[in-house]
């Protein structure tokens, strides 16, 4: 018993730590699928609106993402290059992470493709 009660905290925090971790994979990789179809509709001459439309419904923290575009439609030409970049901030919920790791802690993915 007196082991367990030890042993307890170290446990809780390590299964704490492993859901975050798992939480900020996930973000990445969502993030990333993302940011391809986008650059991807944005290279087939689709507008920003419509770009930032696409990843608002596609992402799971609406709210949290910031969408960068640039060039914006208006000065994209056939030819050129445009790059979508996105960014999402995650809160740790493993108590005294922030005195590890910085917090939050930033998930950023960006793609660049040739306007056709």
């Amino acid at each position: 018993m007196v082991e367990f009660a030890l042993l307890l905290p170290l446990l809780l925090y390590l299964i704490c730590g492993i859901i975050d971790f798992g939480r900020v994979m996930y973000t990445h990789m969502q993030l990333n699928l993302v940011t391809q179809e986008a650059v991807r509709l944005s290279g087939l001459g689709r507008s920003d609106a419509d770009i930032r439309q696409y990843t608002m419904d596609h992402v799971v923290n609406p709210s949290k993402v910031t969408v960068t575009i640039s060039p914006s439609d208006t000065a994209r030409n056939s030819g050129d290059y445009v790059k979508v970049r996105l960014e999402e901030q995650i809160e740790y919920i493993t108590p005294l992470m922030s005195n590890v790791l910085p917090s939050p802690y930033r998930v950023v993915t960006e793609s660049t493709i040739r306007v056709e």
